[in-house]
């Protein structure tokens, strides 16, 4: 009888006992030059042999190791070694420590104090590698102290780190009174500055300037303004070397030449900011190269270049292919060609400030010219351009809600006709100077109230203006809230006062009282400049504590009739007006609220016929204004909300918040009230009047923010300095790089 068949399971075990020693005897067998080739029946799974006709298992069936008897035996055939079951973990590291060092870089820039940053470097190696850079960017040249260890580090033989190529912004400017050659050599040996600002550095010559150029081929700005031992040397060392510049600036640098400047323009050509102040050495040559070399110039600046001409300018308008800002104060030379030469087919959308004080010669074609070529204009300064008439107002009148800034002190042919022209077109005006203006009149200061945005005014010698239009000044920018009913009409809740007026120059508008002043101090809390020179009601004694200190320059006349409150001088004049009793009768001649309620009832139904006083219009929103509109402040005003000191508002202050209605007219001076007369003193104040109370709700009161006198920069006499993004120093903190700062200039309108 025939043997049964061995089960499957046997046949496998056998078949891997038979490949298990075939393959221990191939491996005992001497290696020879023809090693035995590998039997392809062996190579197959071991459950497929040549006497069984039983197929392959599929992969994904289970192991039949499981069936044998000893399945350790099974086991070890499926996992050879048993380090391969050991699980090996990364190393355990901390968050910050697995951050890489980009991150770390973006964390560490946002530290703002260098010892911080000091802090940060000490902790590992790997911080200092990422903090190094960022501490050593900017390097504080503050003090002759640390410009000693910033030379010294620098000198090293053999540094840790390599802190000359860290350096890339230098600036000496707090040292410049002692600054030298010697002083700036040290500093040659850093190889990647991209801005230096060595300003007003008279003591520095070409000597110490040339090889910091020289070694610096990355340079991007550079300010020598004021330096006035630099000479042209200087300017072809620059032009040989830094073709990267982007913004120069060599005003008062009178040594300079007119072929070094060409020079540079045509080696530099990407420069975008070039500021030439008072170099009356060069002419039309030197202004032509940047114009056809440099297409990409942003901002020049060519205030009392009094040999420039009209040819030059044309060029910068036709040939530049993004100028923003054009300054040419003081060029007298510029006459209307300068302007009617443009092609008369391109518009220059870019140009935004336009500065022609003084240009003297040029008529109000130049000016409508102007207005069609460059539409979006927000800064025009036509200060003493005497030959315009209200035909140039009318032209500028087309740039409608794009004018932010005009100054047209001196221009004395303007009328009132112009500025309601004016304030009719152009509702986003927040400064502008009429000084010396002397046919202008109430009228034309009670349009200029309506401008919802009006942050500055200069009025000096506006000799017909008087206390009506203070009381416009004063009642302007009241807006009422109002709240939805039921049935989806509205009602007046109450109105709020949101005057916007912070500058505001009257000197020697002599008709000025008390009582129009009192007022419109008390309606413009943010008020931080009052100049009221050469006012007679204002030269008293007792009001001189308030009163800024006469610049030094000033004859005994000047200083006799200065009277200039600024700052915190605004406020104690404020506080003291509403406080004495000598001016108690000035402040009871306020509204009560119900009759401040009944004239806010009136204006809500639109009541006709009771708009003939001098503030009565003022309440009318502007034509085309939207409250929301989101317009973005300028450089005509810090955007600051500036209030004041619960206990330094007046008994009006409440005012603030109510009607418009009628002010009538001051009360005649009495003994004590006399202009010059000094207040007498008394035990104690007189109690705080409550007529004029705010009607605003609960937790709509004043900000109680001190006082802050920020001056913010106007079109002044001096050097326009605007809009210098190149040299503007991005980080207040810390030392500070290559800024040309932009200077503050208190404009008193001519004079205080």
């Amino acid at each position: 009888m025939r043997p049964p068949a061995p089960s499957l399971d046997v046949r496998a075990a056998r078949n891997s006992a038979t490949a298990a020693s075939t393959a221990a005897n191939t491996a005992s067998a001497p290696s020879g030059p023809n090693p035995p080739a590998l039997n392809m029946e062996d190579s197959r799974d071991s459950r497929s042999s040549s006497s069984t006709n039983s197929p392959v298992p599929a992969d994904n069936e289970e192991s039949d190791f499981f069936h044998v008897a000893n399945d350790s035996q099974s086991s070890l055939g499926v996992v050879p070694n048993l380090q391969d079951m050991q699980v090996t973990d990364p190393e355990c590291l901390p968050t910050v420590a697995a951050l890489p060092s980009e991150i770390l870089i973006s964390i560490f820039s946002r530290i703002t104090a260098p010892g911080e940053l000091l802090n940060c470097m000490l902790t590992c190696k790997r911080w200092a590698r990422n903090v190094v850079e960022i501490l050593w960017h900017r390097p504080t040249c503050t003090s002759w102290q640390k410009h000693a260890v910033i030379c010294a580090t620098l000198g090293l033989e053999r540094p840790y780190f390599t802190y000359t190529d860290f350096v890339k912004r230098l600036n000496l400017a707090a040292l410049a009174d002692k600054v030298s050659d010697g002083s700036v050599m040290p500093l040659a040996v850093c190889t990647r500055v991209e801005r230096l600002t060595l300003t007003n550095c008279q003591g520095l010559t070409n000597s110490g300037l040339i090889p910091l150029v020289r070694s610096n081929t990355h340079l991007l700005a550079l300010d020598i303004s004021g330096d006035v031992n630099i000479t042209e040397s200087s300017v072809f060392a620059i032009a040989e070397n830094c073709h990267r510049l982007q913004g120069l600036n060599v005003s008062s640098c009178k040594q300079i030449s007119n072929e070094s400047m060409i020079k540079l323009a045509e080696n530099c050509r990407f420069i975008k900011r070039l500021k030439l102040n008072d170099c009356d050495q060069l002419n039309d040559n030197a202004i032509l190269a940047f114009a056809n070399n440099c297409p990409n110039i942003l901002e020049i600046d060519l205030h009392q270049c009094v040999n420039i001409g009209s040819e030059p300018v044309t060029a910068l308008l036709a040939k530049g292919q993004s100028l923003r800002e054009l300054r040419l104060a003081n060029c007298d030379l510029i006459d209307d060609s300068a302007f009617l030469s443009l092609p008369s087919n391109k518009v220059y959308e870019h140009l935004r400030i336009l500065d022609l004080t003084s240009c003297t010669r040029l008529t109000d074609r130049a000016i409508e010219r102007i207005i069609d070529a460059a539409p979006r204009l927000r800064n025009l300064v036509l200060a003493k351009c005497s030959n315009i008439t209200d035909a140039a107002v009318y032209a500028v009148a087309k740039l409608s809600k794009n004018l932010h800034y005009v100054h047209l002190g001196h221009c004395r042919h303007i009328t009132d006709d112009a500025v309601k022209r004016l304030v009719q077109s152009c509702n986003r005006i927040r400064y502008i100077d009429l000084g010396c203006c002397t046919h202008l009149t109430d009228e034309s200061v009670i349009q200029l109230a309506r401008l919802p945005k009006l942050k500055r005014i200069g009025l000096v010698k506006c000799s017909n203006i008087t206390d009506e239009s203070m009381y416009a000044l004063a009642g302007a920018n009241r807006h009422a809230q109002t709240r939805r009913t039921g049935v989806g009409s509205t009602s007046r809740r109450h109105e709020y006062h949101t005057g916007s007026l912070e500058r505001v120059h009257l000197s020697y508008c002599t008709n000025l009282t008390l009582p129009s002043i009192i007022k419109l101090l008390n309606c413009c809390p943010k008020l931080t400049h009052l100049s009221l020179t050469g006012v007679p009601a204002f030269l008293r004694d007792d009001l001189e504590s308030f009163c800024r200190e006469a610049p030094p320059d000033f004859t005994e006349h000047q200083r006799a009739v200065f009277c200039v409150f600024s700052g915190q001088g605004v406020a104690g004049l404020r506080q003291y007006l509403n406080t004495q009793p000598e001016f108690a009768e000035y402040q009871m001649q306020q509204p009560t609220p119900f009759a401040l309620r009944r004239a806010l009832a009136a204006n809500q139904d639109g009541t006709q016929g009771q708009g003939q006083g001098p503030t009565a219009a003022l309440v009318a929103d502007m034509d085309g204004f939207d409250e929301a509109d989101g317009v973005e402040d300028d450089d005509m005003g810090d955007g600051s909300e500036i209030a004041l000191e619960s206990s330094a508002l007046g008994p009006n202050d409440g005012q603030a918040n109510g009607a418009n209605v009628v002010i009538p007219p001051p009360p005649p001076l009495h003994g004590s009230q006399a202009p010059f007369a000094t207040s007498q003193p008394s035990a104690a104040p007189l109690p705080l009047h409550t007529s004029g109370v705010s009607f605003a709700p609960t937790g709509q009161g004043h900000d109680t923010s001190s006082l802050a006198g920020n001056a913010t920069a106007t079109a002044g006499s001096g050097p326009s300095t605007a809009g210098q993004a190149v040299f503007a120093n991005q980080n207040a903190s810390g030392p500070s790089t290559a800024s040309i700062q932009r200077r503050a200039e208190d404009d008193n309108g001519g004079s205080s």
